[in-house]
């Protein structure tokens, strides 16, 4: 598992800044799991800069971790926070759809 923390992580105040949680479960580092974390890594530097954490979790090489977050496709990305939990299962290549999946949005109050 290999973590990727953004650690400059803006306040306004003494407000508690929103962090992002991801993590992306693929085997192995080719194919739709290489294109998967490209396109992951340019949604969240595009539209949460600063302020997500992205945990990529080999299978190939820790198959236990699938149960963990129920995985059953790969690649698979999971957002753990802001809840609720959401998985999106395949390369996140269509940027829109992604987003929407994910529901992404500058304030995570109004993906209710």
């Amino acid at each position: 598992m290999t973590d990727m923390t953004h650690d400059q992580f803006p306040t306004i105040g003494h407000v508690q800044p929103v962090v992002w949680d991801f993590r992306l479960y693929v085997a192995g580092m080719a194919g739709k799991s290489e294109t998967a974390l490209n396109n992951l890594r340019r949604i969240c530097e595009l539209h949460l800069p600063g302020q997500y954490q992205l945990s990529i979790i080999d299978l190939l090489e820790n198959p236990e971790l699938a149960r963990v977050d129920e995985i059953v496709g790969i690649p698979t990305v999971v957002r753990r926070s802001p809840g609720p939990v959401i998985r999106v299962i395949g390369d996140l290549s269509d940027e829109a759809k992604t987003l929407r999946s994910l529901q992404l949005t500058a304030d995570p109050a109004t993906n209710a």
